[in-house]
């Protein structure tokens, strides 16, 4: 019998480091680096130092002054009720989206215009309001000759009730665009099963179903919160006197040719403004995780 000769492979050859598809990356990791890791790390610099470049907490000591304390209310109040607001309705609409066929001229009519008002906003929007219910508005004359009102417009439409209103009208869109996936995601089976199992409308809705959908909700409500808490264009365009909300005190603060010195003063508002969204999107990217659990 002929004995068999084993034979050994060769030894491999240096494994070659593939870089092709790394390569594009490079234009997004610059872009993020320019855009978002230069300046975050420019204001927490900034926050911690005095006009000399030296170590210094008097910039963040002033964050608790009334001033700054009541912007930072004001801003936190926006947010959540212009989110809140948002998120109800938005919700309600998603619902009647998803409830048609996927091929309805409606459906589709619907995701599209709300993708287009979830980005219509700065000053386009701002001025589509005061030309809708400021001065001379369409709606303000209007509204003067049949019933009497104000001509000269509705004064809160450049207040904290003016800029709710405004916020709203692209945090409901946006509402539907993060929702909808979430109501996609709901199978027919689960509520089959919940009717073989002798379960009404309101037992699958509250038993199944929003259980299933609250951490989207929440989730997606945090990022209406975020938006609203960053948003600045809008507010700089409808309030050109105060800093009711903190994007415009630290436009005051860079540009304020009354209150000299307090430039520098902007870094800490900004470094308090990067911490809250910080801590909304760390919410906003946990219960995502909890949701892809069952939306995949």
């Amino acid at each position: 019998m002929a004995a068999t000769t084993a034979t050994t492979p060769p030894a491999p050859a240096g494994r070659r480091l593939s870089v092709g598809p790394s390569v594009g990356l490079l234009p997004f990791l610059a872009y993020l680096a320019v855009f978002l890791v230069v300046p975050t790390a420019t204001v927490l610099v900034g926050a911690f130092q005095d006009d000399n470049g030296g170590f210094s907490l008097d910039k963040i000591s002033k964050l608790t002054d009334e001033t700054p304390l009541h912007v930072l209310r004001e801003s936190l109040l926006l947010s959540f009720i212009s989110a809140a607001v948002g998120a109800v309705l938005g919700a309600i609409l998603a619902y009647l989206v998803v409830t048609a066929p996927p091929t309805s001229v409606l459906r589709r009519v619907v995701t599209a215009v709300c993708g287009v008002l979830a980005q219509f906003g700065g000053v386009t929007l701002a001025f589509a309001w005061i030309a809708t219910l400021g001065f001379g508005g369409l709606l303000t004359t209007l509204l003067a000759d049949t019933i009497g009102t104000d001509p000269n417009g509705i004064s809160q439409l450049y207040e904290l009730p003016g800029l709710v209103l405004v916020y709203t009208y692209f945090q409901i869109p946006l509402m539907v665009i993060v929702f909808l996936p979430a109501l996609e995601g709901l199978r027919p089976q689960w509520r089959e099963a919940a009717v073989n199992l002798g379960a009404t409308t309101w037992q699958y809705w509250t038993q199944v179903a929003f259980p299933l959908l609250r951490p989207a909700f929440l989730g997606s409500s945090l990022l209406l919160f975020a938006n609203a808490f960053a948003a600045y264009a809008t507010a700089a365009a409808l309030v050109s006197q105060g800093s009711p909300i903190l994007p415009l005190l630290i436009r005051n603060s860079l540009t304020s040719e009354i209150v000299l010195g307090e430039h520098n003063f902007a870094y800490a508002l900004a470094l308090e403004m990067v911490v809250v969204v910080a801590i909304v999107m760390s919410l906003y990217a946990w219960l995502l995780k909890r949701t892809s659990r069952w939306l995949s």
